[in-house]
């Protein structure tokens, strides 16, 4: 069976879910206690923690795109992005959505007016707070932290030519060893918070889609229904895998979203339109005055499970989220400025967001006040799953919008597994996106084990709580993702600097804008890697190394230096070429190539880097600094 894949970080994450998974089905009385007092343990210890490393997240991204660092493109200086940019703010747009608003349009601001932290229950007070809290838990925190991976993962990948891969963010504070075992823990990390993360998502589709089906058809709600369910849509996942049906599940996406939006447009005309419009306005000034109190808010001096439940809740689930959608608004941005990356990322969804979560839930308290008569928020209390559908029986066509939604929320469920299953696939491959089919059904079918198992043994809640505490770990590498990246990125302003400032000795030529073709990629060869392979020869026997050659291979070119001591040292020049990854369905236009080309360099038997667009200074600054590690006996040996 052919395998792409990094062995240590592969089996090393299906270790440690396996371990977890396998005392879940062995034990669930005990998993389900264990799970409990882990979460307790965590927000008692590191609540303050989650609270005050998305603040600073934020306030990272922000000191980032506001200062000289903004200017620093995604890519090469003169890349041009590979999406116009309406088309790059539509998937952004895309991004936002998915099974977590469709679950948590009506619950959330319903379950804050019920049950708020500080005012009374069921009052107009109530109904502003429920607004603010849920526009905080949706708001630019939460794509903050999906923007410092995002941008770390663009940054080293498309600007450094490092694999698109988490550990690549370290390799300013590491170095090589982000190759060894340090790295292989960080993607291990990514993936298990990731996988966790889709499926907590997956538990909430589900139990979402069985409160549908139970409000259409006599089907019961229970667990046993829910991990059919699940056995279902994954099903029809793995169908997609197997079978290649990108461009129909794309199709379906396109649909999805569109039907997402017209039931959001449907609301706002049969709904309160005027008090909606009025309420947007209102509830956006609110979110701004109670802003930095709702950012460090803990309940210090009096504690409340609240906090758990929800505030603590969301920030680990958007961080063990970050390197999914983190990876996909990457590969997305490339050719972007860093000051377009973070406000298109910051300000889109979330605007989109704080829409949707006003129409939705101002109209479900509207209506709770109103016709409803408190029956919503009942509902509500009783089972958060069904909160969609008690409201919709107050609007005109509830069948219809009923059997409406729970389509919504199983086209997104597909298509959340199987983009999920590419990415965990990718960082457990160490960046490679032309894995064998049966990776990434390995990762979609362990999602939905996941997903049935915690089901099973504490319902909701161990999923919360094993979100919670996997996300843990994965805060702390997100912090030195930041350090690196800021490290990198002055190191880059001293660069361009420098360049300024000398004479103009560099060729200065229009460098090949992604994705590159075929010819692109020889034209650059011949322009640019021949002549500096044969500089650096020419170079080398200038000072006596007379064994230095330049070798011409079938796809591409090589600087060979024969070592009387058995240390030959090879620089290869590939053109290499691989399909476009697809992480969302949405991400590639129709009649894209399917295929992109790549120049890469290799030192000796090292790992491959992306050098597309490197000048011929370029490249032979990264030739010697691979000859200077070969004489050092650390790399370069063929």
């Amino acid at each position: 069976m052919r395998t792409k894949m990094n062995p240590r970080v592969f089996w090393g994450a299906s270790a440690i879910i396996g371990l977890l998974l396998a005392t879940a089905a062995l034990a669930p009385g005990a998993s389900d206690y264990v799970f409990q007092h882990a979460q307790a343990w965590v927000i008692e210890t590191f609540g303050w923690f989650y609270v005050a490393a998305v603040a600073c997240f934020l306030a990272f991204v922000l000191f980032l795109a506001l200062g000289p660092m903004g200017k620093l493109k995604l890519g090469p200086d003169d890349s041009e992005p590979d999406f116009p940019y309406l088309s790059w703010l539509a998937m952004l747009f895309a991004a936002g959505m998915g099974i977590g608003l469709m679950y948590f349009a009506v619950a959330e601001p319903i379950q804050h007016y019920a049950a708020p932290p500080e005012v009374a229950p069921k009052t107009f007070e109530a109904a502003r707070e429920a607004m603010v809290i849920t526009f905080t838990h949706w708001g630019v925190h939460a794509w903050a932290i999906y923007a410092v991976v995002g941008l770390s993962l663009a940054f080293f990948a498309h600007r450094k030519g490092l694999p698109l891969t988490l550990r690549s963010g370290l390799y300013p504070l590491l170095g090589p060893r982000t190759d060894g075992l340090i790295g292989d823990a960080v993607d291990i990390f990514a993936i298990c918070g990731t996988l966790f993360g889709i499926a907590t998502s997956l538990g909430l589709g589900v139990a979402q889609i069985n409160s549908g089906l139970s409000y259409l058809t006599p089907l019961p709600t229970s667990a046993m229904v829910q991990v059919g369910l699940i056995v279902v849509v994954m099903g029809a996942a793995t169908v997609s895998v197997l079978t290649g049906l990108d461009k129909g599940v794309r199709r379906l996406s396109e649909l999805n979203l569109i039907l997402a939006v017209c039931l959001m447009l449907f609301v706002l005309v049969v709904g309160p339109t005027g008090f909606l419009a009025k309420a947007l306005v209102q509830n956006f000034g609110l979110y701004l005055d109670h802003f930095f109190v709702r950012t460090f808010n803990l309940y210090a001096y009096e504690p409340r499970g609240w906090m758990a439940n929800w505030t603590l809740f969301y920030w680990a689930w958007w961080i063990a989220w970050s390197p999914f959608v983190g990876m996909f608004i990457a590969r997305i941005s490339r050719g972007r400025t860093v000051r377009e990356f973070i406000g298109g990322v910051l300000l889109v969804p979330t605007a989109f967001t704080f829409l949707w979560m006003t129409v939705f839930g101002n109209t479900a308290i509207a209506l709770d006040m109103g016709a409803a008569a408190g029956a919503i928020s009942q509902a509500v209390t009783a089972d958060l799953s069904t909160a969609l559908f008690h409201f919709f029986e107050f609007l005109p066509g509830a069948a219809v919008t009923s059997a409406l939604a729970v389509a919504l929320v199983a086209v997104f469920f597909v298509t959340s597994a199987d983009s999920g299953s590419l990415v965990i696939d990718t960082i457990a491959s160490g960046g490679a996106d032309d894995t064998p089919v049966w990776q990434r059904v390995y990762w979609c079918s362990l999602e939905g084990l996941a997903a049935a198992l915690l089901l099973l043994v504490g319902g909701l809640g161990a999923l919360q709580a094993a979100t919670l505490v996997a996300a843990l770990p994965f805060a702390l590498i997100m912090i030195l993702l930041a350090f690196g990246l800021l490290r990198q990125m002055n190191a880059d302003l001293a660069g361009v600097a420098l360049q300024v400032e000398t004479p103009p000795l560099a060729e200065r030529v229009k460098r090949i804008l992604a994705p590159a073709r075929r010819r692109d990629i020889e034209a650059q060869l011949a322009r640019h890697g021949l002549p500096a392979l044969e500089s650096v020869r020419d170079a080398l026997a200038g000072e006596g190394l007379e064994t230095a050659q330049v070798v011409t291979e079938t796809d591409g070119a090589a600087l060979q230096v024969h070592d009387p001591g058995g240390r030959d040292f090879a620089y290869r020049l590939a053109a290499v070429s691989r399909p476009r990854p697809a992480f969302s369905a949405l991400e590639a236009p129709e009649g894209r190539r399917a295929l992109e080309w790549r120049l890469t360099a290799q030192a000796g038997h090292g790992r491959r880097r992306d050098v597309t667009g490197f000048t011929q200074a370029q490249i032979v600054a990264d030739l010697l600094t691979q000859l200077e590690l070969w004489r050092r006996g650390d790399g370069g040996a063929a």
